[in-house]
This record gives structure tokens, sequence and C-alpha cells, in this order.
């Protein structure tokens, strides 16, 4: 599918809007359950600190999902986006009672040949970045 945004009205430099994201214990915990993932280290203070993380770490997947959310909303449509990639650069960490908080932004970054586009997104927790070269090919209409 292709999103409700015309390639042609979008130019290079295009800010997309910003969002910030809550994460607390219970979405980790929900999140295993839905990917199967049961590390303790995303749900169990304990076990986290004793490997040596500095308390509980959100899923990396968890993280991008999160982040990709900016470039969907944008779009209209989750399926506009044809391709996506991120390297895991530093955690998420989740500590108990606040929770943690994602913020992202993003950008077009070029236009693509097929009526595509390339969005660069900065993702950051806790002032620093968590994603390593964050970017989403977006099939625009």
């Amino acid at each position: 599918m292709a999103a409700s945004i015309d390639y042609d009205a979008v130019e290079i430099g295009t800010e997309l809007p910003a969002q910030t994201f809550p994460v607390r214990r219970e979405n980790l915990v929900r999140y295993a359950g839905a990917s199967g993932d049961f590390n303790p280290i995303h749900w169990n203070e304990r076990f986290a600190v004793g490997v040596g993380l500095p308390d509980v770490i959100a899923h990396g997947m968890f993280t991008m999902a999160e982040a990709v959310r900016v470039v969907t909303d944008w779009a209209g449509d989750p399926g506009a986006v044809v391709e996506y990639s991120a390297k895991f650069t530093r955690p998420v960490v989740v500590p108990e009672p606040d929770g943690a908080v994602v913020e992202v932004t993003g950008k077009v970054a070029q236009k693509l040949d097929g009526r595509r586009v390339r969005v660069d997104l900065t993702v950051t927790s806790d002032n620093g970045k968590v994603l390593g070269v964050p970017r989403a090919v977006v099939q625009l209409g």
C-alpha cells in the first residue's frame, strides 16, 4: 500500500511530527508475552543488575517498534513502510516506578525512485541516542 501523502508535495528536510513514548515495566512484560522474549533482563531488576546492567532494560525490538510509529503515523499506513533498520547502540533503562521516555524525531532525508522517500530518525532516551542509523523507506502516493 502507499501512504496518503503525495510524493510530489514532500521535500528533502520535511520534518515529521516528533513524539515521545513512555516506557514502563508493564509494557515490557506485555511485549515479552507477545514476542516470546522472556529474558529476565527485561523484567527482573535483581537479575539485570546481577549481570551488570544499571536496571531493567527495554527490548531492542520494542524500542524499534515504538520509534517507527513516528513514520507510520505520518504516512497514515503502516504498510507504506517498505524497509526499516537500526543498530542498537544503547539500552533504554526502565527504572521503577517512573519508567523511561523514548523521544523520536524524523525527517525526510532523500527522495528515491518509485515515489519512495527515506526517513531518518533520531531516537533518544535519558539524553542519549539509543538507536544508531534508524531509517525507514516509505512508499508515498
